[in-house]
């Protein structure tokens, strides 16, 4: 089951080996609807990406393709991770971020903002999708604390002098940090973990 995806890169491919390639596509998962019960739902490019040469109208045809997917590491090359201030945000009152660029192939499940400097942390709420926020804005400049887990296990990572005292919604901002943690998933029940 997926739950609370913010960004996840998956690697799918479908399984009609006569219209498609061995090797799938690569998506980005944005969103996911509420009950964990939905299907990927992919442009036009992404799923003429999965078929065999010259058979991209074939596959388009098809409309609905048995596919398989496994996730992916996302890698985002000399990036940190970003905080983009969303445009519902209302200083001082009212801040909503998303996440941009975070790397490996973890899930943020928690998230802290405090003015840089205190160790007067409050929390952030998961609102919808990937955007965190917190009616409870401290005044100045702020830092993040984020609880990452990559699998079975979790870790805080901190994000210091993120936010300026000015921030302003629309804007992105480097964290200063890079996530890189690869996860380590059980499986019920398993292959051997590699596509047949």
């Amino acid at each position: 089951m997926i739950d609370h995806i913010s960004y996840w890169l998956w690697q799918i491919r479908c399984k009609n080996t006569t219209l498609c390639s061995s090797r799938g596509t690569r998506v980005i998962v944005t969103d996911l609807n509420s009950n964990n019960q939905t299907d990927f739902v992919l442009s036009s490019r992404a799923f003429m990406a999965m078929a065999n040469k010259g058979m991209g109208q074939d596959v388009l045809k098809h409309g609905i393709l048995d596919v398989e997917y496994k996730r992916v590491p996302c890698e985002y090359k000399n990036q940190n991770l970003a905080v983009r201030v969303e445009e519902s945000s209302k200083k001082p009152n009212y801040l909503a971020i998303k996440l941009l660029y975070q790397g490996g192939q973890t899930e943020v499940v928690a998230m802290d903002v405090a003015k840089v400097g205190s160790s007067n942390w409050g929390f952030m709420s998961r609102n919808h999708g990937a955007v965190w926020d917190t009616d409870r804005v401290p005044a100045g400049a702020l830092q993040f604390r984020f609880v990452v887990t990559a699998g079975f296990d979790g870790k805080w990572i901190w994000a210091q002098k993120v936010l300026p005292e000015d921030w302003k919604p629309g804007m992105t901002y480097d964290s200063g940090v890079q996530i890189t943690d690869i996860a380590q998933e059980g499986c019920s029940p398993c292959d051997d973990g590699v596509w047949k």
